[in-house]
């Protein structure tokens, strides 16, 4: 599948390629090499440690590095009073008579307990470029419908959003 990442996304993930490429890697190899001269590797635990360290390093590398060759760059610009990538959102939930605040980000950096919904999510598409007032029907995959009401959009940057790991 094709990530949509914006600019910023793609540098994270270009930072976090080159921090494991030039940090961790050497580490690990160097964990591996100590840990094979301490002898028998049969059963030696912190042989296969390193090793099973050595082997997550470089597969989140491929993996990183897959996201940015598939990947489509999108613009995270939006007019001020429309709900964009990065806007905080404060949400009003008919159904539960509450109010509630999101960031709107890529897939890559949502994270629903940190309130950092995805525009491929069903409320992320639901609220994307509407504006403060509008009263919007969100449908889940399941079918269920409920109503949101946008009371506030404030655009913030994504300085603070991780990449999620896998």
């Amino acid at each position: 599948m094709r990530e949509k990442l914006t600019n910023s996304d793609v540098k994270k993930i270009e930072e976090e390629i080159e921090h494991r490429k030039l940090v961790v890697r050497p580490q690990c190899l160097e964990a591996v090499k100590e840990a094979r001269a301490q002898g028998d590797l049969s059963e030696n635990f912190e042989y296969y440690a390193a090793k099973r360290e050595k082997n997550r390093n470089e597969s989140r590398i491929r993996y990183l590095e897959n996201i940015l060759k598939n990947a489509i760059v999108i613009s995270d610009e939006s007019a001020a009073d429309e709900v964009g990538m990065n806007n905080t959102v404060t949400l009003y939930m008919e159904d539960d008579d509450e109010e509630e605040t999101y960031k709107l980000v890529t897939s890559i950096r949502g994270d629903s307990l940190n309130n950092r919904i995805s525009t491929e999510s069903a409320l992320g598409r639901a609220i994307f470029k509407k504006k403060v007032g509008d009263r919007i029907a969100v449908t889940t995959d399941t079918g269920y419908t409920y109503y949101v009401v946008i009371r506030r959009i404030e655009n913030t940057d994504d300085s603070g959003d991780a990449i999620r790991t896998y």
